[in-house]
């Protein structure tokens, strides 16, 4: 752990005589201490000065008040939550009248990016909001900022979360609108439109505005957070990632105390395939994340450790490298407890043993497939659960597991109900592509091709008319991959070397593709053509890479040119 020294004091019981605005309408300590804030010195583990990057907000206060708030900004806009509501709410206990301190707090369980907030987080944000709205005498800009984060809370309890980040939107377009020249405004914009974006949009409407608004900032200030942050996130979508190569190159330089900024830069690099890259943003902050668990006296291992070992081991899978990332699955299966149980948690948890199962065409391996860990909540991560029910089903079509394959298929069914009933319409929508996916290879297995290519040809075409979700690298076996390996059974090799080559331009550098694009162009006898699909996949390789798909290629270009 990494003192903080210069950058915040320890809280302090008593409210202090700085005042972030001029109000008299000061909240009572009874009325804060229901919030229920987390308090604390800041736990970072990066250099001792505890680097963020650089905001400037631009409130009123004392000395302190400023510098406490611009370091609650910029953990914010790293995501770091946590920590962020550690600043705000000492802000809070010391000057209770500064009604910003009580916006960050409802910034702080918000989540933009990740998942929605939980009735706790829910609860307390829109508490958040009552008290600062009780605070009369406060700036109209101030008012402004509480405004637009109080339309995402307004009637949580019967508004789904999507239309309330729509909410949100509109609330920060109007204040960007109002203030135009109020960097924070145009920021914290950006980052409504990308929560509030149509995952089906794929012109990426909302993605463009948001980036036109970072681009032009990013030139006068290189080194704010957010905006690095938030064109990463902006751009992460095949064939505009490249546009955020700067940012992603410039963030854990930027703010190298953040585990959550050492991961970001990965997301870049997995959609251009820059595997080397990726897997060294995750080990930084991986390292950074383990650090922080013991820092914070956690029990067991923090989220963030978690988020950045499914980014490494589909980064592994992805250089045929089974050793290293049969050494993260290892230590993935020695985690029971993790705090807090969320989202990306469950995502690892479910995921990447199933990947690297199905990467490897290891079908024993996907049909036995199970929950693991068995004490995990599961029922509380239907989507995440089907992953498992997928591979297995996979696992099972593949090693003539037939009536398996059925059971897992009807399991799939069930969680799409659920799904459902929870109107979480992109997650039962991923779920119908595994069931369609699921129904393809067990009609082809049945022996009914034709079936069976209409029904992958479909499962491809709905996943490409969405996106992956923001949290994940990518999806757990891409469905136009799967449709070429069908294709590629059946012997219709041109139109499965199209397949291929259209995942190689969702996901360049992809492992499987590349070794498939090969064998059909080696199949049609264009040896020049496979000669530059497997250089590019021994390029990738892992140096010691045990994949029979490397041995094949190096055979060839062996062979064929004398390499």
């Amino acid at each position: 752990m990494k003192s903080i020294k210069g950058r915040i004091l320890v809280l302090l019981p008593a409210v202090a005589l700085y005042s972030c605005g001029d109000g008299t309408s000061d909240p009572s300590r009874a009325v804060i201490d229901e919030l229920h804030l987390k308090k604390g010195q800041v736990i970072v583990c990066g250099p001792p000065d505890a680097e963020f990057g650089t905001v400037d907000f631009d409130i009123a206060g004392s000395r302190q008040v400023r510098q406490d708030f611009n370091m609650a900004v910029e953990l914010l806009h790293s995501f770091e939550y946590d920590e962020s509501e550690k600043v705000f709410a000492k802000i809070i206990y010391e000057s209770p009248e500064c009604a910003m301190a009580y916006w960050g707090i409802a910034m702080c369980n918000f989540h933009p990016m990740w998942e929605p907030p939980g009735e706790a987080e829910l609860k307390k944000g829109a508490a958040a909001i009552a008290i600062a709205k009780s605070i009369r005498q406060r700036s109209e800009r101030a008012s402004a900022y509480i405004d637009a984060v109080a339309a995402y809370y307004q009637d949580w309890k019967v508004t789904d979360p999507h239309t309330r980040a729509v909410h949100f939107e509109k609330a920060m377009e109007g204040l960007h609108a109002r203030s135009p020249d109020d960097p924070e405004a145009a920021i914290f914009y950006a980052l409504a439109l990308d929560a509030a974006a149509d995952p089906g949009d794929k012109s990426y409407t909302n993605q463009r505005k948001a980036g036109e608004l970072l681009n032009r900032l990013y030139v006068a200030s290189p080194n704010h957070p957010g905006i690095i942050h938030y064109l990463i996130h902006t751009y992460d979508f095949p064939g505009i990632a490249e546009l955020a190569l700067p940012a992603a190159r410039r963030y854990a330089r930027v703010a190298p105390s953040s585990a959550h900024a050492l991961h970001m830069p990965s997301h870049i690099f997995t959609r251009l395939g820059l595997w080397d890259d990726c897997i060294q943003s995750n080990t930084r902050s991986v390292d950074a994340a383990r650090c922080y668990a013991q820092a914070a006296g956690l029990k067991g291992h923090w989220d963030e450790e978690l988020h950045g070992l499914d980014y490494l081991v589909y980064a592994y899978l992805q250089k045929g490298d089974n050793k290293a990332a049969r050494e993260e699955l290892k230590y993935i299966a020695t985690i029971g407890e993790v705090y807090p149980t969320n989202f990306k948690v469950a995502y690892t948890f479910a995921a990447s043993p199933c990947r690297a199962a199905l990467e490897n065409k290891d079908w024993e391996q996907a049909a036995g497939l199970s929950l693991q860990p068995a004490s995990f909540p599961w029922e509380r991560f239907p989507w995440q659960e089907a992953i498992v029910h997928f591979g297995r089903l996979l696992g099972s079509t593949h090693s003539g597991g037939m009536p398996t394959a059925q059971t897992e298929l009807s399991r799939l069914n069930v969680l799409y109900d659920t799904l459902r009933q929870q109107h979480d319409a992109y997650k039962s929508k991923q779920v119908a592509i595994q069931i369609t996916a699921g129904e393809a290879w067990i009609a082809s297995r049945k022996g009914e091709q034709s079936e069976a290519l209409r029904l992958m040809k479909k499962a491809a075409d709905m996943e490409d008319s969405t996106s992956k979700h923001p949290v994940t690298p990518g999806e757990v076996l891409p469905a136009r991959e799967l449709y070429a390996d069908l294709l590629l059974e059946v012997h219709q090799d041109a139109a499965a070397l199209e397949a291929y080559e259209s995942v190689l331009q969702k996901c360049p550098n992809r492992f499987n593709s590349l070794y498939g694009a090969g064998v059909c162009c080696e199949k049609a006898r264009d040896q020049a053509k496979a000669a530059g699909y497997y250089r590019q996949l021994v390029s990738i390789a892992a140096a010691g890479s045990s994949r029979g798909e490397v041995t094949a290629a190096r055979a060839f270009l062996k062979r064929y040119t004398g390499e």
